[in-house]
């Protein structure tokens, strides 16, 4: 517990328009019933996947160019899915509070020694591993380009955000060994 606070656990609040009190309107999440993507998967792949319609989608929002979280809520809304976009470091959280019931990763290629898939994709499989859920590959949108801009990290909609002389630094894709996709 943190000096001077009077809670040891942290919450899920009510002003996520998703987490309601209220079970009638969506109500708190339930223990294992959100599936969390990640990546830019293609709408094909995405397509054949079916989730019911009692769980949440939650999309990783795909830094730093939003590309991620915005095709695939494309995609889940087309479906009549209504997907939950959070900030690629939140989903540790989802994990911590014991939510997360499948994770789906964009995956560019794959064999038996591993993936290669859209960043981000290794730490959520570690996660996963560690509190035993499932990870599923999916085929991503195929990249052209394995090492971003590294000026699109150092500002945001035009507004630099990091001081001047920083250096940027975006890979796009990593290795994820099998061990984590089991």
């Amino acid at each position: 517990m943190v000096q001077g606070t009077k809670q040891s656990h942290y919450s899920v609040t009510p002003e996520c328009p998703a987490v309601g009190r209220d079970p009638a309107k969506g109500g708190d999440f339930n223990r294992g019933s959100i599936t969390l993507f990640q990546g830019i998967l293609s709408p094909e792949s995405l397509k054949k996947f079916k989730i019911a319609k009692k769980d949440h989608a939650f999309v990783c929002e795909g830094r730093p160019s939003l590309e991620a979280g915005r095709k695939t809520s494309g995609i889940l809304l087309k479906s009549g899915i209504t997907p939950t976009m959070i900030s690629d470091n939140m989903a540790g959280f989802l994990f911590f509070k014991g939510l997360v019931k499948e994770v789906i990763i964009a995956c560019q290629y794959a064999d038996n020694k591993g993936a290669l898939c859209d960043m981000g994709a290794l730490i959520l499989a570690v996660l996963a591993k560690k509190h035993k859920i499932p990870v599923r590959i999916l085929q991503a949108e195929i990249r052209h380009r394995f090492i971003g801009d590294p000026q699109s990290i150092l500002s945001f909609e035009g507004q630099r955000t990091a001081p001047k002389n920083t250096h940027g630094y975006v890979p796009l894709v990593e290795w994820v060994p099998a061990k984590y996709l089991k």
